[in-house]
């Protein structure tokens, strides 16, 4: 809490430096106020600052001005006794006398929205930082606000000055990569999202990051992509699971890349990583027929059929091998399935008489 607390303007230097001129008296007061808070005596300083503040507020322009520098003086003693929403209502009363200058009541906007910020006020916080970036350029104040309307979950308006954030930022932060990915997710922008995330992927970078990229690429519709980026991952060693093998072969199938997946598969099937049953082998067969690998579709297809030994499947294996022109193994398959008991098996025998 301590941390987020501000350090407000000393008042001597305010009084010095800001018009209409206040008289001795009053300089003297805040002076000596001012003092009571550097040594602590906080309720004492708010009880006499609340009192001259209430009685000048209705007067001329250096009342009004004397009063907003009690009202200052005030906030300060309330944020250090742990009270920001109340320190941040003190400087709204003193933004709006007249006696105030356009800067100093930008300055204090700018102090306001910071302790509505810590005070959990968070949607003023956010209309008093969207005020006061208007008129002036601050990145920490532009990050701070991106934040906010991320926790309120206005994603969209967190998205818009994401952008500017980041234009206006060389090297992000951890804390800061992680809030641009919840928002781009979280504003359904998938597509920036993972573009971010690819510019800064490497060989260095953790695996968590090569799974959120993967993961992005699926919810953008790209899974070609997500099937390149869990293979680069699994080139660099950075997979090792078997279920991690196991996904790489199912975004290489939905990703357009068969062969890979039964390559993969076939690997997996070999080290035992996969069991050899009948719904991975068929898995093979039907990725090596997508890759529209002949010889080795037409394999797989036997070594499956010979598996189950059913007669759908062995006519199966005989209408891909007489499609792809290989006769002699069309027949032998047909043959097989006809001995099964495959009425149909028994028309495609007919074909080659």
């Amino acid at each position: 809490m301590k941390r987020l607390l501000i350090l407000l303007l000393s008042v001597w230097s305010l009084s010095a430096q800001a018009s209409p001129a206040l008289p001795g008296d009053i300089i003297a007061d805040l002076n000596a106020l001012q003092s009571q808070l550097q040594e602590g005596a906080l309720s004492s300083v708010v009880e006499r600052a609340t009192a001259q503040a209430e009685r000048l507020a209705s007067g001329n322009q250096s009342d009004q001005w004397a009063s907003a520098l009690y009202q200052q003086l005030a906030a300060s003693a309330l944020a250090r006794q742990d009270q920001p929403a109340a320190a941040a209502d003190r400087l709204a009363i003193a933004r709006g006398l007249s006696g105030v200058d356009d800067d100093q009541a930008t300055r204090w906007l700018r102090e306001e929205a910071s302790l509505r910020r810590a005070a959990g006020q968070r949607d003023q916080a956010i209309e008093l930082l969207t005020e006061w970036l208007a008129n002036q350029q601050d990145s920490n104040a532009v990050w701070q606000l991106t934040r906010l309307l991320a926790q309120q979950e206005r994603w969209e308006e967190a998205a818009n000055w994401l952008e500017q954030a980041l234009s206006e930022t060389a090297e992000l932060t951890e804390a800061q990569q992680a809030l641009t990915l919840a928002i781009y997710r979280n504003a359904g922008q998938s597509e920036q999202a993972l573009g971010w995330l690819l510019d800064g992927l490497d060989s260095q970078s953790d695996l968590s990051d090569w799974r959120q990229a993967a993961g992005l690429a699926q919810q953008a519709g790209q899974p070609g992509v997500a099937a390149g980026l869990w293979e680069m991952a699994w080139q660099l060693g950075k997979l090792t699971e078997p279920e991690d093998r196991w996904l790489l072969i199912q975004l290489h199938l939905a990703g357009g890349t068969p062969a890979r997946a039964a390559e993969h598969l076939e690997e997996a099937l070999k080290e035992g990583d996969v069991v050899r049953d009948e719904s991975n082998l068929r898995l093979l067969a039907n990725a090596w027929q997508q890759a529209k690998d002949v010889e080795k579709a037409l394999d797989a297809w036997q070594t499956l059929a010979q598996y189950t030994q059913t007669a759908t499947d062995w006519r199966s294996y005989g209408q891909l091998a007489y499609a792809w022109g290989e006769n002699k193994q069309a027949q032998q398959a047909f043959v097989r399935a006809a001995e099964l008991g495959d009425e149909e098996a028994g028309q495609w025998l007919a074909s080659f008489n």
